[in-house]
């Protein structure tokens, strides 16, 4: 079932997604070689409680973290760990803030040091590809146009969209109705309406798009071993368009 939030509680989301937003900040400028992943989970723990808010993923289904951490060919769920990071190297931090019962999901794939121009350019095309699909986040559109706006960009400049798992509704609990694909037909899928509150979060590899689990049941990676970026915002339905929630 869809739930169509209130002003108010689109309201309470934002608070929350300022928070997070700022942890992402914080996150940008500790991220560096030699550091672990398990350390940023670690500081972002931290940095939830000092700020009076929870990391609604752990827990979650037996989920252990406060993060979700995935390097290089992980396309998401990575665990955090105590393997250093190397120059070269990228990482998405994907986490769900909660604030007094208010939800909010973000997740940015960061550089470790100086990549290559290949590697920045999956990072260009990801960020954009979601700035795009905002766009088409208004009343009146349908999550096809969303989904095809991602997958026209990306794989115009040659990469390719992970297609087993999508954005999906949020508030007041995790994983709500309506899924939302990233890639798709114009015109087609479920009509977007004002109070909707959805995260679209394109998954972007630099080679083919399927993807494999790890033993550990949540892990996925790209199944050539090419690397994977991703960029997410939470975002509500207005009649005067798209709100970012998950940006200052």
């Amino acid at each position: 079932m869809i739930t169509l939030k209130s002003k108010r509680e689109i309201a309470l989301m934002h608070e929350a997604g300022k928070l997070l937003a700022n942890c992402h900040k914080e996150i940008a400028k500790l991220i560096q070689p030699g550091m672990t992943t398990m350390q940023i989970d670690e500081f972002v723990e931290k940095y939830l409680a000092d700020h009076g808010a929870t990391p609604e993923q752990k827990g979650y289904q037996g989920y252990k973290y406060a993060t979700c951490a995935s390097v290089n060919d992980e396309i998401c769920h990575g665990f955090p760990r105590k393997k250093m990071l190397k120059k070269g190297d990228i990482v998405t931090i994907d986490m769900v803030v909660n604030l007094n019962g208010a939800l909010a999901d973000s997740a940015w794939t960061y550089a470790v040091g100086e990549i290559s121009e290949e590697n920045q350019k999956l990072l260009d095309v990801t960020k954009k590809s979601l700035d795009l699909a905002i766009e088409q986040a208004v009343v009146g559109n349908r999550t096809g146009d969303i989904g095809h706006a991602i997958q026209s960009y990306v794989e115009a400049e040659g990469f390719s969209v992970v297609r087993d798992f999508t954005g999906h509704g949020i508030g007041p609990t995790l994983h709500e109705e309506p899924q939302i694909l990233h890639y798709g037909q114009p015109g087609k899928g479920l009509r977007l309406k004002e109070g909707m509150v959805i995260t679209i979060e394109p998954m972007v590899n630099a080679g083919k798009w399927q993807s494999k689990m790890d033993s550990n049941g949540w892990t996925a990676r790209t199944t050539d071993g090419k690397r994977s970026a991703q960029y997410e915002h939470t975002l509500a339905i207005t009649k005067e368009g798209p709100i970012i929630l998950t940006e200052q």
